[in-house]
């Protein structure tokens, strides 16, 4: 079983948290590893890649999030999920977490049960189910390798949300999807974010394609699709 191999690092500065989170994944068939702030953190991934970071909000030394923008900056580690565990629950905040690169949010208190459907959800969604080939519309390119975007061969700076959802749209070309679709299938099976916000980040995507933002297409009353027509 994969579950058996997965080593999820675990990073967190409350005891209690961290022996329930630890049971809890043990229970499940897979390897807790435990740090206490993102020094260590950070010490830990460059010399062993977990299969997941667990990552809290507010460390002793310094932010997750300054953590979690420092890991999606790292071509070695700009793909690996992460799940931002939070006492924190306001909608911004949720949309600050995902902006910096977050697969997913749980809010403290969490039951040991929705954390494992939570890690088993993401751990679906990160297997990979399309080519690494080279992605292409109009004179918009994307590599799933390096994770570049090109607009006339000229690479683009784009953020990590709207990296997710140009390559699902170009995975998934001429067909439309609504926000919950949308939802589902770029930040998973649950929903951690308001509908609403797809619409933020299809504006974000628009904007930083510049003249190719006429691929992403509005289908009115419906969602949204990606077309070359």
């Amino acid at each position: 079983m994969v579950a058996d191999k997965t080593t999820i690092l675990v990073v967190e500065d409350e005891p209690a948290i961290v022996e329930l989170v630890s049971f809890a994944l043990r229970e499940a068939g897979w390897n807790p590893v435990a740090v206490n702030n993102a020094g260590d953190a950070w010490d830990f991934i460059q010399r062993r890649l977990p299969h997941m970071i667990l990552l809290d909000w507010m460390l002793p030394d310094q932010t997750g999030l300054r953590l979690l923008s420092r890991i999606r900056a790292d071509r070695n580690f700009n793909e690996l999920p992460v799940i931002m565990l939070t006492a924190k629950s306001m909608e911004e905040d949720k949309i600050a977490g995902l902006d910096n690169g977050a697969d997913d949010y749980i809010t403290k208190p969490f039951s040991p049960r929705e954390l494992t459907a939570r890690i088993n959800a993401l751990l679906r969604r990160k297997r990979p189910d399309h080519s690494q080939s080279m992605m292409r519309a109009g004179e918009v390119t994307l590599d799933p390798v390096s994770c570049n975007v090109s607009l006339k061969d000229q690479k683009i700076d784009i953020g990590h949300a709207e990296f997710k959802l140009l390559k699902f749209f170009l995975a998934h070309p001429d067909r439309v999807f609504s926000r919950s679709q949308l939802l589902d299938k770029v930040w998973g099976d649950h929903v951690v974010i308001e509908e609403r916000t797809v619409d933020v980040h299809v504006l974000r995507l628009r904007k930083v394609l510049k003249e190719a933002e006429y691929l992403i297409k509005t289908v009115r009353s419906v969602g949204y699709m990606l077309s070359e027509k």
